[in-house]
């Protein structure tokens, strides 16, 4: 790009929070102050969201297709002084997924709110620190944080509202546990991908108290494809990855693993929610927005695309909300 383009670049005013890192010993990462960005339009008037509109979330969200991040000012803030996790074991993803909506009615801030279905910790549960009980078909794994005093307090109200219809609790203390704890929940995709050599997963997003029915039927799509099918999430979101198993060198199940994941798009869509909740629409997914969006917002969506980057020249074809015929 020019020179002078680079000069033209717009000053957008950001706030946003992200995590640099899992684990209890991350430091989280608070931008707040301004980006730097140059579009692929460089006759895009500079100007903070006070003087014009918000472009903050736009181009945060916006994957690499709509301007490109020349600089960045960012603040560094301190992790929390104390993580505490709560590990719950269910009979089924009914009893988990009110065990969710509870601590969400409760109004408890908590810093996690994850969640595990039966085959998933069927695969994943042999490295689970200390070991997991046979019986519980469905985990919830929450998270308190903040100063010593407030992260107790919240961790004994979780412990209150998650023994409800749990069959096992733990609630690990030590820094190792801790830290053990998370490394396992992080490793879990992996373990999973090893069982046959490969898998496929969508990270589809639903209501909340549509969560259970999504998770039930994640495993009936699977097996009306004849592929093993599990999923993990952030439940707190409402967040699933909904996974097929797959043999990583059979064409035939990848195809047909192709075909499931079409069937949990609509699924989303049907339930109320949306066919990406958190990794955003890249190659694979490009055009799937169409079926749950109006003409008028496709339309809008295409326009955004034109003002900043009238050339397609910045992350082509990515983001797409419709696949061009």
């Amino acid at each position: 790009m020019r020179h002078d383009a680079l000069a033209a670049a717009a000053h957008i005013v950001l706030a946003v929070r992200a995590l640099a890192g899992p684990g209890p010993t991350s430091v989280a990462v608070a931008t707040v102050g301004a980006l730097r960005v140059t579009p692929g339009n460089a006759n895009v008037v500079p100007g903070t969201a006070e003087m014009s509109y918000d472009l903050r979330s736009l181009l945060v969200g916006s994957e690499g297709t709509l301007a490109v991040i020349t600089a960045a000012w960012l603040k560094l803030v301190p992790a929390p002084e104390i993580v505490l996790p709560v590990v719950a074991l269910y009979d089924d993803p009914r009893s988990g997924c009110a065990a969710v909506e509870r601590v969400i009615g409760s109004g408890l801030a908590v810093a996690a709110l994850d969640y595990l279905d039966n085959r998933s910790i069927e695969l994943g549960g042999r490295s689970f620190p200390g070991g997991l009980p046979a019986a519980g078909g469905f985990m919830v794994l929450a998270e308190a944080d903040g100063s010593d005093a407030e992260a107790r307090r919240l961790a004994e109200e979780l412990v209150a509202v998650l023994t409800e219809d749990s069959s096992w609790i733990w609630t690990p203390h030590k820094r190792g546990d801790v830290g053990a704890l998370w490394r396992w929940r992080d490793g879990v995709s992996m373990v999973i991908d090893g069982y046959l050599g490969g898998k496929l997963s969508e990270d589809i997003v639903v209501p909340l108290d549509r969560l259970a029915e999504a998770i039930e039927e994640t495993i009936a799509i699977g097996a009306r494809h004849s592929l093993e099918a599990c999923s993990w999430g952030h439940a707190g979101d409402g967040n699933l990855h909904s996974t097929l198993l797959i043999a990583g060198n059979d064409p035939r199940q990848r195809e047909r693993a192709s075909e499931a994941a079409d069937e949990l798009f609509a699924l989303a869509v049907r339930l109320g929610g949306s066919v990406s909740g958190e990794h955003g629409l890249g190659w694979v997914k490009r055009g799937q927005i169409e079926r749950q969006w109006s003409p008028p917002a496709l339309a809008l969506h295409d326009a955004i695309k034109r003002a900043f980057d009238p050339k397609n020249l910045l992350n082509p074809g990515k983001k797409l909300a419709r696949i061009p015929h």
